[in-house]
């Protein structure tokens, strides 16, 4: 009860005032008790409404404006760091989630990706694994700015679940014009959904024999040292492959003899060159002579900050990536970017769900793209019907010869990651400002 004389007064057309001594009142219209034992009391009636007004001090009133002034300031101090913080601008992913689905069923997943790919084409390389070791970087950024929930789009093979593991969409899509690349996919799919933890996971992706004393704390770093001890195992492979394909099986896919030679295939590169294995590597042989990051490279590097966001990083990252393949919503899809079928008919069915695409990692393709006649036109066409808002973002890597970097006694060349707001790249595809590729990684609001 704050200091000072206090009224209890009437909101009427009376003013009446009754004096209450040491803190209780009696009048017709009851018995008014104040514990107040410091001032005098005032009551004013009017026919039957009392009330208690207290007629505090200046000085008193100046406080409690001080009060509230620093009270406003905290609160906004508060709002302002929780604004900033990863997440906390987006907290709400339903917003862009839409009625997205939490789980196919094993005959939906499968349908849709037979239904929703097109028939396969050439790249160059086989691509097993990423060559982009910067590709950590810009993930603070994206945590900023991009929503949670929606759906996801990405190209080639294991860097997407990073990206997926960081970015935590509903659902994600992998549109890659190799087969093979669906492929591989399947063969991460059934090797996750068979394996509960990392260490599992990773002796059956390269053959090996699980190393000992690998828990739940135990570090990327340590993971691939304590694999890279461990010598890969012809008759593990051969199980391992097996089970995968008899995994799928039981799940409603099944592989035609070709999928399963072109799965024997991708699993023979990875038993073959192990955690070593490179984008330009297949067993002990090097493309061109040209470094390149390894897969345990890319598992334990890390953003400037020192933090790694590998989906191999810590056990939670992992069982995040995980999740989402047990419930058939990493669904890998054969297609051209610059078809006429799989990017549209992706944003036909998250329009339809009313949801939004929230990232696209592009890697490197629209390069390409812009060499193949008009490709890379076709390709912003089929970008321009996906449902986006401002935050939606393409993600890319452009060859920055800037950024080398050894390993391994080999000099490499990294690459450089970009991030735009998708919105902005198909505005100027619509206003005719793309040309080049160079107006790509030139257009407005670039980070890198």
């Amino acid at each position: 009860m704050p200091y000072g004389p206090l009224k209890v007064r009437n909101r009427s057309k009376e003013n009446r005032w009754y004096p209450a001594i040491g803190g209780r009142a009696n009048c017709k219209f009851g018995n008014l008790s104040f514990f107040h034992d410091k001032f005098p009391v005032l009551l004013r009636t009017n026919e039957g409404h009392t009330t208690v007004v207290s007629d505090r001090s200046e000085t008193q009133r100046t406080k409690t404006r001080l009060a509230f002034l620093v009270a406003g300031v905290a609160i906004g101090v508060i709002a302002v760091v929780l604004l900033w913080s990863p997440r906390a601008s987006h907290p709400d992913s339903s917003l862009a989630s839409g009625n997205l689905p939490t789980r196919l069923s094993n005959s939906e997943f499968w349908t849709m990706v037979t239904d929703f790919s097109e028939p396969g084409g050439y790249f160059h390389s086989d691509n097993y694994v990423s060559n982009e070791i910067a590709f950590q970087e810009i993930i603070p950024n994206l945590q900023r700015t991009v929503k949670p929930g929606g759906a996801y789009l990405g190209v080639g093979p294991e860097q997407n679940f990073t990206y997926i593991a960081a970015l935590q969409p509903r659902m994600a899509f992998i549109i890659d014009i190799r087969r093979q690349n669906m492929i591989e996919q399947l063969l991460y799919k059934a090797f996750m959904e068979i394996s509960s933890d990392r260490a599992g996971f990773v002796s059956m992706l390269f053959a090996r024999p699980r190393p000992s004393g690998l828990g739940r704390r135990t570090t990327a770093h340590d993971l691939f040292k304590a694999l890279d001890n461990s010598h890969p195992n012809i008759n593990l492979f051969e199980k391992n492959l097996r089970l995968a394909i008899d995994h799928l099986k039981d799940h409603g896919i099944t592989l035609s003899f070709g999928d399963e030679a072109s799965m024997r295939k991708v699993y023979d590169a990875f038993y073959q060159s192990g955690p070593n294995m490179t984008y330009t590597s297949y067993g002990n042989a090097q493309l061109l002579g040209r470094g390149m990051p390894s897969y345990a490279e890319l598992m334990t590097s890390t953003d400037e900050n020192e933090k790694n966001w590998a989906y191999l990083a810590t056990e939670e990252q992992y069982e995040a990536v995980r999740q989402l393949e047990l419930k058939n919503l990493i669904v890998p899809l054969v297609g051209n970017f610059a078809g006429n079928k799989a990017i549209r008919t992706v944003g036909q069915y998250v329009r339809d769900h009313h949801a939004i695409v929230t990232a696209f990692y592009l890697s490197n393709v629209e390069q390409y793209l812009f060499q193949q006649d008009d490709d890379w036109a076709r390709f912003y066409a089929n970008v321009a019907t996906l449902p986006t808002d401002p935050t939606s973002t393409f993600i890319r890597s452009t060859a920055d010869r800037r950024g080398a970097f050894a390993g391994r006694g080999r000099t490499r060349w990294a690459l450089k990651m970009l991030t735009s707001p998708i919105d902005d790249q198909i505005q100027a595809f619509n206003a005719g400002e793309i040309h080049a590729y160079s107006d790509v990684l030139t257009s407005p609001n670039t980070i890198n």
